[in-house]
């Protein structure tokens, strides 16, 4: 397991405050929680956090622990251990390249040495014009458009090296790009085609909605003779005779 400690500080920024946005935002999720349970919003804090700063630091640690009265090790402890939380400086785009084995298998090396000749040769440092840095990352959950990345909350699937130097460059130049597959799939259908449920009849009505299930019919009762009387009920019984002492039994 890696270990993740927070930038050394010389890399720190001297103080952080959420903007008057934020804060507000920040009050309102905290009143969602009864007293004594505000800590249940560390993780809330902390992602906003860094959706304004780019990055968690020390200051920001510091901040939401007294926000939320807790002890500065404890969300500290929780900003180490999700690696959602980016704990060193980002470029204005962070690019995540998944490189778990579907991805792998499917090119994701080109779209890496990409990553290494347009941004940084070193992952998790930021380019010379602060745009841009890189990272590896686990399976981002869209393995049948693999290689994919992730820049932001946008998701670039079925891509490849060219084709990842092209997106570093369109950004850097401040041109829009388009999310999703760079293929000509729409979603995360077959490249060529459908191969299975082809058939027209599943979908027009003519098999699927015309049958109508029958309920089947209720057993015959039985022929009178073979009907069973009904039995006495316990209470109704005749209870034993009690025997005498020493009688035979």
């Amino acid at each position: 397991m890696s270990i993740r400690r927070l930038a050394p500080p010389d890399m720190q920024p001297p103080s952080f405050a959420f903007n008057a946005e934020n804060a507000e935002w920040a009050k309102t999720v905290i009143a969602k929680y009864p007293q004594g349970r505000q800590a249940s919003a560390v993780i809330s804090l902390l992602w906003r956090g860094q959706e304004q700063g780019g990055w968690v630091t020390h200051p920001m640690i510091e901040s939401v622990a007294k926000m939320l009265e807790m002890p500065f090790i404890r969300v500290l402890e929780v900003a180490t251990f999700y690696t959602m939380f980016n704990l060193e400086p980002v470029g204005t785009y962070l690019v995540q390249v998944c490189t778990t084995t579907p991805c792998w298998l499917k090119g994701s090396d080109a779209v890496v040495d990409a990553c290494k000749k347009h941004i940084h040769p070193h992952e998790r440092t930021v380019s010379a014009d602060g745009k841009f840095s890189w990272m590896e990352v686990e399976c981002l959950g869209a393995c049948v458009n693999a290689p994919i990345l992730q820049i932001g909350s946008d998701f670039y699937e079925d891509i490849d090296g060219p084709i990842t130097e092209k997106l570093i460059a369109d950004l850097r130049a401040g041109k829009p790009v388009r999310a999703g597959p760079a293929n000509s799939r729409h979603s995360s259908e077959p490249e060529g085609g459908l191969t299975s449920l082809t058939e027209k009849s599943l979908f027009d009505g003519s098999i699927i909605g015309k049958y109508k299930p029958v309920a089947p019919p209720p057993p015959p009762a039985p022929p009178a003779a073979e009907a069973k009387a009904p039995t006495k009920a316990a209470s109704g019984r005749e209870s034993p005779k009690q025997k005498p002492p020493g009688a035979a039994t």
